[in-house]
């Protein structure tokens, strides 16, 4: 069905401009309209074909879901930990391993249950202190003559709460002084 319509468009295939003749002419010619075929049963190829690479891949996990027991191995690739993990897990009594001869398994009932019984530890809230009763790091460390890394590690070993404003990083002049301030024996 032929118009009187003309139309400027630029053409998908070779990027050339032309004049079409009805509103959803993508291509200026035949041979560009069969290329950007090919490359359309192409590119639909190439889509099924990783589609199936996916569903590959994916097809070991849904396997491990589906069996009552596991190896080491398959817990591991299962929750996407290392098997060095399982075993601190064992140690701790928090998954119980059964060594079956030389093979070792253990129940899907058990890891789920683990993650059941797993709560979110909270994060403790802390009093936020005044800036003015506060040390930033620099003072501390000229202060007291201690290097950057003993404080920090000082800090970590008495669980000494940081605060940040900007880019400074501030301590309790209160908890600090109690740290390093030489203690007199009493007599």
């Amino acid at each position: 069905m032929s118009s009187n319509l003309r139309i400027t468009r630029i053409c998908e295939q070779c990027g050339k401009e032309f004049e079409a003749r009805t509103t959803v002419t993508k291509t200026c010619s035949d041979a560009c309209a069969k290329l950007a075929y090919k490359v359309r049963k192409r590119s639909a190829k190439v889509e099924a074909s990783d589609e199936q690479v996916r569903r590959i891949k994916a097809k070991p996990v849904e396997d491990l879901r589906n069996q009552e027991y596991l190896t080491i191995e398959e817990t591991a690739r299962l929750i996407r930990i290392s098997r060095r993990t399982l075993y601190r897990m064992n140690e701790r009594g928090d998954l119980p391993f059964v060594k079956l001869s030389r093979r070792t398994v253990i129940r899907r009932l058990d890891i789920d249950r683990f993650f059941e019984l797993a709560t979110p530890s909270p994060k403790p809230v802390l009093a936020l202190v005044p800036l003015s009763d506060c040390y930033t790091m620099k003072e501390v460390m000229q202060k007291y003559l201690i290097s950057e890394s003993a404080l920090y590690n000082l800090i970590l070993r008495n669980q000494i709460p940081k605060q940040y404003h900007g880019i400074y990083a501030y301590v309790p002049k209160t908890r600090i002084d109690e740290l390093l301030t030489p203690r007199l024996p009493q007599l």
